[in-house]
């Protein structure tokens, strides 16, 4: 059996980039909808993912949230899970700072958890 190197997320994105144009426009049209998501909104992975024409699509978009450019126009801290966690939390520098960013724009928290019932977006409407 012959074995391959694992790829880590870095290395998925630019071999996406050099191989497979489609998988580098799928991450572009992801950071697309992740810059319109509105001030005092959130939205989820997979909710992006339906968006975009792909069920069951959460973690792609996941892998491309991991590889978010560092660009602060986009709102990368407004994509939470489907019950609402902070779930990137630590690319942010931890839970702590993520939802002070997040209630700075309005959004309020049931616990340890977003109200989605008040602040979910839906990016296909």
């Amino acid at each position: 059996m012959r074995r391959t190197k694992q790829r880590t997320l870095p290395d998925y994105f630019d071999l996406a980039k050099q191989k497979s144009p489609k998988q580098a426009d799928f991450y572009a049209r992801v950071y697309e909808v992740v810059a319109r998501i509105p001030k005092g909104k959130v939205t989820s992975y997979g909710a992006i993912g339906q968006a975009l024409g792909l069920r069951s699509s959460a973690r792609v978009v996941g892998y491309a949230m991991g590889l978010i450019p560092d660009d602060p126009s986009l709102p990368a801290h407004r994509v939470l899970n489907r019950l609402g966690e902070l779930s990137a939390a630590h690319k942010f520098g931890g839970y702590e700072p993520m939802r002070k960013r997040l209630e700075r724009e309005g959004v309020t928290f049931k616990g340890r958890h977003v109200d989605m019932q008040k602040h979910f977006w839906d990016p296909s409407e």
